[in-house]
């Protein structure tokens, strides 16, 4: 066991330190809901990772009462595809039919292509005379469409137990988004009652207990896909998905995680196999001929989005000086290479990066050893300071510097990170010693849980509690490069793209318990093309 602290302990101290289109929103509702859940297709429809000719389908077909998810028991069936011009099916444009079975878990995937740039379509799927929900996406622009804006709901760290997901329904009522961004930890590996904040279960989940075999993740997601606001939100927008570490066990790293004991819950490999075998068959995502899913999309030349794994190929984490090693990796070395070429190759304005992790410096009561020149040293400080939490890109500095040195030596600008995982909301400027304090080399968004506990929750107090405040105000002392910071909320952010700047909209539920949560603006930060210093915003996007 490696001396680090994990998600649930960081928001602990930081608490207890203190001391295109527009698309409008799809939802089930009344009967329609009643007969989903009763139905052949009781899971929902989604889609995902749209091309300028194409986009990938999904739904779960449940043909007998005894094909339930993870059973490995039912037949195979022939389910039916449309995708037509129009929510009427009057004109249909794509069709086929699809065989799946127990084999993988009666779950449907369908890569259509031959569509149009920059175009709405409605989708659904058919079996035994009756057909799925309805669902809407739409294809990416041409890839060097001149397009004005473009509009991104973004939402991380979604836990079954800790609430509801209000924050998916808000999404798909906006009406203005052309895509979703889920930064990871879609889904949670824990049995009931092992990761809520002082034993608060608000809906047990299914299986009760952790997670570790296939038909445990196929159970498991399964049961998040009966969520009708996740279902409405899948059905009324294209996703860009990436994993964390949850979809596996907690502070996963290539060869193992902090929860997962060898000899107790069997070899790791296995269970790894399971989860992303499981991931693979029930999301709507992409993944290259070796299951790779780091990949990039562009939405004309606005944008460029690289959506990262930081779990596949990094190193165990580690502590002190450790985190400098050149030897230990966040992304391994081919992602590596990856994301700096096409980050500085890219013809895109806006480079967006789909970062599980936190990039941005967490510096805690120590200057960076690169200020404390060779007192740094001999005190044996980490280069860019003392390291609170090295699951996050603190933990991997040697990743950090390569990654931000390039972009400097190529002149690579419009970087902007898009994070989740530690279920409270940031603006952050990127610096490192290459960078200095004044010159950040991008920007960071960090969004809040849509559920998952964060400061106040683990504290047992109220949202806006005196000690989350004086956390955020000694955070912000000791890292003048983290711009706003808050611990409490939960909720999304909606990004918007334009020529001129990349902005970032914090939306907060007013209760994460009611699944009819009301939902308030609270911040907007944005930056400027040809500049990484951000700017906060004083209104709500419109």
């Amino acid at each position: 066991m490696t001396n680090t602290l994990d998600r649930r302990t960081l928001l602990r101290l930081a608490g207890t330190s203190a001391g295109t289109a527009a698309l409008a929103g799809a939802t089930l509702t009344g009967s329609a809901a009643a007969q989903a859940a009763a139905g052949a297709f009781r899971h929902g429809v989604a889609s995902g990772d749209p091309l300028p000719d194409g986009v990938l389908l999904w739904t779960r077909l449940t043909p007998t009462e005894q094909a339930q998810p993870g059973s490995g028991t039912g037949p195979e069936a022939e389910v039916t595809w449309q995708v037509a011009a129009d929510p009427d099916f009057a004109t249909v444009l794509a069709h086929g039919v699809q065989v799946t079975g127990p084999g993988r878990d009666h779950t449907v995937r369908v890569p259509v292509t031959g569509l149009a740039p920059a175009t709405t379509y409605w989708y659904r799927f058919g079996y035994g005379g009756s057909w799925s929900p309805t669902g809407r996406t739409m294809t990416a622009p041409h890839l060097d469409a001149e397009i004005d804006r473009l509009r991104l709901g973004v939402v991380s760290c979604s836990n079954w137990e800790a609430g509801y997901f209000a924050a998916y329904r808000h999404l798909a009522e906006r009406g203005d988004l052309n895509l979703v961004v889920h930064l990871g930890d879609y889904l949670y590996e824990y049995g009931t009652g092992q990761f809520a904040a002082g034993a608060s279960v608000v809906r047990p989940v299914s299986p009760p207990h952790e997670t570790l075999s296939l038909a445990d993740y196929r159970a498991r997601h399964a049961l998040y896909k009966t969520d009708l606001d996740l279902q409405a939100l899948h059905a009324a927008l294209p996703w860009v998905i990436t994993w964390d570490d949850h979809e596996v066990a907690n502070d996963q790293w290539s060869d193992g995680a902090e929860n997962h004991t060898p000899g107790v819950e069997g070899d790791f490999a296995a269970r790894l196999a399971a989860a992303r075998q499981a991931y693979l068959e029930w999301m709507p995502v992409r993944a290259g001929a070796d299951g790779a899913i780091y990949r990039r999309l562009r939405f004309g030349r606005l944008a460029e989005l690289s959506m990262l794994d930081l779990r596949t190929y990094r190193s165990r984490q580690s502590s002190g000086v450790a985190v400098d090693d050149p030897d230990r990796t966040m992304t391994g070395q081919a992602q590596m290479d990856w994301l700096k070429s096409g980050l500085a190759d890219s013809t895109a304005r806006w480079k967006l990066v789909g970062n599980p992790v936190m990039i941005a410096r967490l510096d805690v009561g120590a200057l960076p050893a690169w200020l404390l020149g060779p007192l740094g040293t001999l005190l044996g400080v980490p280069q860019n300071g003392a390291v609170l939490n090295t699951d996050q890109w603190d933990g991997y500095n040697a990743d950090r510097n390569e990654l931000v040195d390039h972009l400097r030596a190529t002149g690579t600008q419009d970087v902007v990170f898009l994070t989740g995982d530690i279920h409270t909301s940031w603006a952050n400027e990127v610096t490192t010693r290459s960078t200095g304090r004044a010159n950040p080399a991008a920007a960071e968004f960090v969004v809040p849980s849509v559920t998952s506990d964060n400061v106040n929750d683990f504290l047992g107090l109220p949202a806006g509690n005196a000690l989350s405040g004086l956390g955020t105000t000694l955070i912000r002392s000791t890292n003048p490069h983290v711009r706003w910071t808050e611990l409490d909320g939960h909720g999304y952010g909606v990004l918007e793209v334009t020529r001129q700047r990349c902005r970032m909209d914090w939306y907060h539920l007013s209760d994460r318990t009611r699944r009819a949560s009301a939902t308030r603006w609270v911040a907007g930060w944005s930056v400027g093309a040809g500049s990484s210093t951000l700017h906060r915003e004083t209104t709500p996007l419109v």
